[in-house]
């Protein structure tokens, strides 16, 4: 079958309104640009003379100025799933004008698999090579790509000549089948590959070509602060422990870290500690930080769903493929993140938080229990079946007037039961094994700010002797002060006692 090459605008005159459309994309990085930038530039025409004109958007997680950003503004966004982090959707979403599905992303191309998101029109893929007989090799992320290509009626490519095509051979796609016909998946060590090499379609599918000469919009995190590098020390110095006493075996285990500023911080206190070994990694997103790592020969071979680097750092990957190709290796979410995988092979998860309560409990995603920051991403599935599961966060934000540690978390992420481990650059809470009681004990002296300690201590004692000390008139006591002074700070614990 010929290839048609079309014009970004010619797909765009593709989609109508209502429209669900799944593009590629896990962060920035092999995130569509062109066809979801004119998407945008027909719904603003369309508004413009009075129509409606909105599309469902399905990813693999966060994307591009180029998709969320252009797509927001132009509000023509219908429904959004299953994770973002653009600040113009954000405030599309959070003033109610599109809806959130936030979502655990291993189940994401399974719920595409079962219709639950309902039909799927289009599948916008980037792709650094596409044949005739519909092989189509991705950039630098995989996501839900392999699924929506399967599941959509019709397909477009965005051919982005700034990825060679000697990528090729670095993804590994895998789709398993679905219950009650699915096996096993066959991973048992971060370097076992188990699928093929390119997203195979049915030709015929393929309804144009975009070619496009787009770098990913990945930018660059900011600098690690005094903040950031005391989180990291703690929490390799922590590991570095564990091995000592044999809790975590001496080859050491598989990695999965977040994104931002705290990963970076943590994976190179991890390096930089001689009590660790050269480890792998199991993980979704790769930054910069292991890319180091592994030139440096602290990280041994590095397997995720995207490649979340700088341009200079990806121009060094794309310019030494010889030496990455067998180091690295890009799979679709289902698999980076799927539970089976991660409770197997033995991860160690390192996420971060917004704020942690007493007991535990982990809000990663909600501001004030309302107001969506980003979304739960995969955390939830590395925690859940991690064999050290850690969260990390500052213990205060806003210059100090938010405390990171509350007596009760105003959204609930991660319950108590599978968060292991808190750090903040205070220090180290080890929640395993410990009563409702110890854990607060830990938490408040091990974690919190000093200018909080104080005041959480003065919360506790008016709880009273409960197997869980939480007074449910007061648990918000400083959520609410920080609504009404944004401070959390010289909460007066007795306003919300009554006799």
């Amino acid at each position: 079958m010929a290839l048609k090459f079309i014009t970004a605008e010619e797909a765009a005159n593709f989609v109508s309104n209502g429209d669900v459309i799944g593009f590629s994309g896990f962060t920035a990085a092999g995130a569509a640009k062109a066809i979801p930038t004119a998407i945008a530039q027909k719904a603003k025409a369309e508004h413009k003379i009075g129509n409606p004109f909105k599309i469902g958007v399905i990813t693999g997680a966060s994307t591009g100025d180029s998709l969320d950003g252009e797509l927001a503004r132009a509000e023509a966004i219908s429904f959004r799933t299953p994770y973002q982090s653009h600040p113009d959707l954000r405030k599309l979403i959070n003033a109610g004008k599109a809806d959130f599905f936030d979502s655990h992303l291993s189940i994401v191309a399974q719920n595409i698999r079962y219709g639950f998101y309902g039909k799927l029109d289009f599948a916008v893929i980037e792709a650094c090579d596409v044949t005739e007989d519909g092989e189509i090799v991705p950039t630098s992320s995989v996501g839900v790509s392999p699924t929506i290509c399967n599941k959509a009626n019709k397909i477009i490519i965005e051919l982005n000549t700034a990825h060679p095509k000697e990528l090729r051979g670095m993804h590994d796609i895998y789709e398993p089948k679905d219950p009650p016909h699915r096996k096993e998946i066959p991973i048992y060590k971060s370097n076992d590959r188990i699928g093929s090499d390119v997203i195979k379609v049915d030709p015929s599918k393929i309804v144009g070509i975009v070619e496009t000469n787009r770098p990913d919009e990945v930018g660059a995190f900011s600098e690690l602060n005094e903040t950031t590098k005391q989180i990291g020390k703690n929490v390799a110095d922590f590991l570095a422990h564990e091995l000592r006493t044999g809790r975590i075996p001496k080859e050491f285990l598989p990695i999965q870290s977040g994104v931002g500023n705290i990963a970076n911080a943590v994976l190179t206190a991890l390096g930089e500690n001689e009590s660790i070994p050269a480890f792998e990694m199991y993980t979704e997103v790769i930054q910069d930080s292991v890319i180091d790592m592994m030139k440096a020969g602290h990280v041994t071979f590095a397997s995720g769903c995207s490649l979340t680097v700088s341009p200079p750092m990806l121009k060094d990957i794309y310019e030494n493929l010889d030496f990455f190709h067998p180091r690295l290796v890009l799979r679709p979410q289902e698999i980076t993140n799927h539970p089976e995988v991660a409770r197997r092979i033995g991860i160690i998860s390192i996420n971060t938080a917004i704020e942690v309560d007493l007991f535990g409990n982990v809000n990663s995603t909600n501001v004030l229990g309302t107001t969506i920051m980003n979304g739960i991403g995969g955390s939830g599935d590395f925690t859940r079946n991690a064999y050290v599961s850690m969260f990390t966060c500052p213990s205060v934000a806003k210059g100090g007037a938010i405390s990171a540690i509350v007596p009760m978390v105003s959204h609930v992420d991660h319950s108590e039961h599978s968060v292991q481990i808190i750090v903040t650059e205070q220090g180290v809470a080890d929640l395993r094994n410990k009563s409702p009681k110890a854990k607060m004990e830990a938490i408040i002296e091990n974690c919190a700010h000093p200018d909080y300690k104080e005041q959480l201590w003065d919360y506790v004692k008016i709880g009273g002797e409960k197997h869980t000390p939480q007074t449910l008139a007061a648990a918000f006591g400083m959520h609410n002060k920080f609504a009404k002074t944004k401070d959390m700070k010289n909460v007066d614990w007795r306003e919300y006692l009554h006799d």
